[in-house]
């Protein structure tokens, strides 16, 4: 009996991959098992830096806060525990967007919790 492969659906498997490495550096993005483990390698990045997104976001947002807060003579530590205390629901995004886009905004919340 004759040997059956798919090489239809084996090509169609390589392509896709070939295609997504596309604009990578020499054989990386058409020797099939160099882009292979280019492929794969990037997909564990992808995974990996949605979640460091998120942390370096949130200390770029801590970042901001904590400057303009110093310019109206409040450390972010002071600032965040008056808002806490008096349940200003406002979360750092926005805060720090307050505080780089309308300082007259963020300091009229740093008066309010003083």
């Amino acid at each position: 009996m004759p040997r059956s492969v798919n090489s239809v659906a084996s090509r169609a498997r390589r392509k896709k991959i070939l295609k997504e490495t596309r604009g990578n550096f020499l054989s990386r993005r058409n020797v099939w098992t160099v882009a292979k483990n280019t492929y794969e390698k990037g997909l564990t990045y992808a995974y990996r830096d949605r979640k460091t997104k998120k942390r370096n976001f949130r200390a770029l947002w801590i970042t901001r806060i904590n400057a303009a807060a110093r310019q109206h003579g409040m450390n972010y530590s002071q600032f965040m525990g008056k808002l806490a205390a008096q349940n200003v629901g406002l979360n750092r995004k926005v805060l720090a967007d307050l505080a780089m886009n309308n300082p007259q905004a963020f300091e009229a919340i740093v008066n309010s919790v003083k």
